[in-house]
């Protein structure tokens, strides 16, 4: 008979908290989280009084020393691994190489050894493209590997330029500045914010990456997390301030761990009612959605982006109606993702870029990416916003998928995203599966556990690409079923008989329907403005500082 894993396995609370009773040693005074010497600095304070005094205390402060036990740094490092292997959350990593000739496959240690990727965030698989890679090998010959240091130091260049250029023309902004990550960039606008706008008060999605929350903490004012997606909580929270106090709403288009999306209108609506900057991170959006690959804020006004390609909408002109995507105030994206590269981006006004690049100290003190990865992106940017048919595909392919797991009662949690989380609800029996999955079918797919998803939500990650074709697709599908027998994993039914979880079995539960329309799918690359393949866009003055 078929167990299910909320009778096989309890939890380790009770070994975690007896790890959390460690002793202490006695004691040195301790002040601002350091320990202190009251000797030490008794003595200190006598020393000035004549030599004799500071010889004392100095002697003093020795023999104070060597009676005292020093810090258990190592008992403390293993103390919190061990914690970590007891509650299921201590990290493994597959040893996995990435073949640029063979996509999807990648060799473990030994090249011979090759499993399909099933997990990358090269969502475009844009990191092995020909045009990509000849516009780094051809940058990386004339200016060589390095950054030279920071914009302030290594100065501004011409595909630095050249990529700010696409990422503002992509959003359709007025700039955007270029930082070593998105992780650093969330971190640098987030907290810039707060440190200028002392009275500001954040509002936050409970789901928000941890670069915004970072950011968020570094702002260091008030803020407020609502549950996720909650518009009306968000709302009840915002009419509790009046509109002449600065406010942010803090939020993602997708949610990469459970693939759901944003209503970004509805919450441009808010911030308009009550005064709000918003602040959108489209990481896992661009190059997936819109016509353009600019996101899901540029999807939400399809028809008109698409007819006007890289210009701005007639309907957006001077008195006319903005776009979803213009009534952002800042926007975040990574180019280490659909873009195939590496690097983060925010895309604002004018006045905004020239403040960040300005005053963020996590883009003033930051080595600048070298000239080469910034070329790459530019050539994947241009390439991707002309080829429609990459994000086609890919959500053809992640339908294709979904459909097949459910017809098996594999347990998908529900989105109108291309995210395939598959609920496993335990971090074991979610390493196990990877494991198998990928010793014995050769099947990389990477297990979710806590802190990167709530404990009891852990989950297998399924990302398909335009490259993760259905015949692919089919040896996955057989796959996961197969460990699913094997591990006797709960499928939807079980989870049914549990009252269902985030979506997976629950009575009632509706689920969203697919982004992407069934007219947009049909759309081809002959279907967008032939403005999308003009040459390079002019480079704009505001991320080098020029001309005001």
């Amino acid at each position: 008979m078929q167990r299910s894993i909320f009778a096989r396995f309890g939890n380790s609370s009770a070994a975690v908290s007896t790890l959390n009773r460690l002793s202490t040693t006695a004691a040195p005074h301790v002040k601002n989280g350091y320990a202190t010497s009251t000797g030490a600095g008794a003595a200190a304070a006598t020393a000035t009084a004549s030599s004799t005094n500071a010889a004392a205390a100095a002697a003093a402060a020795a023999n104070h020393s060597t009676q005292e036990s020093g810090f258990d740094y190592e008992g403390l490092i293993d103390s919190e691994l061990q914690k970590k292997r007891l509650d299921k959350s201590y990290r493994y990593f597959n040893n996995i190489n990435r073949l640029a000739k063979e996509f999807p496959l990648a060799h473990r240690q030994r090249e011979a050894d090759k499993v399909t990727v099933w997990c990358s965030n090269d969502y475009l698989a844009l990191s092995k493209h020909p045009e990509v890679l000849d516009a780094m090998h051809k940058t990386i010959d004339k200016y060589g590997c390095g950054a030279g240091g920071t914009r302030n130091i290594a100065g501004h260049n011409i595909p630095t330029l050249n990529l700010e250029a696409e990422l503002a023309t992509l959003h359709k902004k007025e700039g955007a500045l270029v930082f070593s990550s998105c992780y650093v960039a969330n971190d640098a606008v987030l907290s810039l914010l707060g440190q200028k706008m002392k009275d500001l008060v954040i509002f936050s999605d409970e789901l928000n990456h941890a670069s915004m929350i970072v950011g968020i903490k570094h702002a260091n004012v008030k803020k407020h997390i609502f549950k996720h997606n909650d518009l009306n909580e968000l709302e009840q929270l915002l009419q509790s301030y009046p509109k002449s106090v600065p406010k942010l709403i803090a939020f993602e288009s997708v949610y990469s761990m459970a693939g759901s999306v944003a209503d970004i209108e509805k919450i441009c609506d808010l911030a308009d009612k009550y005064g709000a900057l918003t602040f959108l991170d489209e990481v896992h959006a661009v190059g997936l959605y819109g016509p353009h690959g600019a996101g899901v804020a540029e999807h939400c006004d399809f028809e008109s982006h698409r007819a006007s390609g890289i210009a701005t909408p007639k309907t957006n002109g001077k008195g006319g109606a903005k776009t979803v995507m213009d009534r952002v105030d800042m926007i975040t994206g990574t180019l280490g993702k659909s873009f195939g590269s590496v690097g983060g981006y925010v895309a604002a006004s004018r006045k905004l870029i020239d403040w960040f690049r300005s005053f963020a100290p996590g883009f003033i003190f930051t080595t600048t990416l070298p000239p080469s990865v910034m070329a790459g992106a530019t050539a994947a940017i241009r390439y991707q916003r002309c080829h429609i048919d990459l994000r086609t595909s890919q959500q053809k392919h992640t339908m294709y998928v979904k459909k097949a797991f459910h017809e098996l009662g594999i347990p998908v949690i529900p989105n109108p995203s291309h995210i395939v989380p598959v609920l496993i609800g335990n971090a074991d029996l979610a390493k196990q599966a990877s494991d198998i999955l990928i010793n014995k079918h050769q099947i990389y797919v990477q297990a979710i556990n806590f802190p990167t998803v709530a404990r009891g939500t852990e989950r297998l990650r399924i990302t398909p690409t335009p490259g993760h074709t259905n015949d692919l697709s089919d040896i996955l599908i057989n796959a996961v079923d197969d460990v699913f027998n094997e591990l006797q994993l709960p499928r939807v039914r079980d989870w049914e008989s549990q009252g269902g979880l985030l979506g997976v079995g629950e009575s009632g539960f509706v689920e969203e329907p697919n982004l992407w329309t069934s007219s947009q799918l049909s759309l081809t690359n002959d279907d967008l403005n032939p403005n999308v393949r003009d040459p390079i866009v002019k480079q704009l003055e505001v991320s080098s500082g020029i001309k005001q």
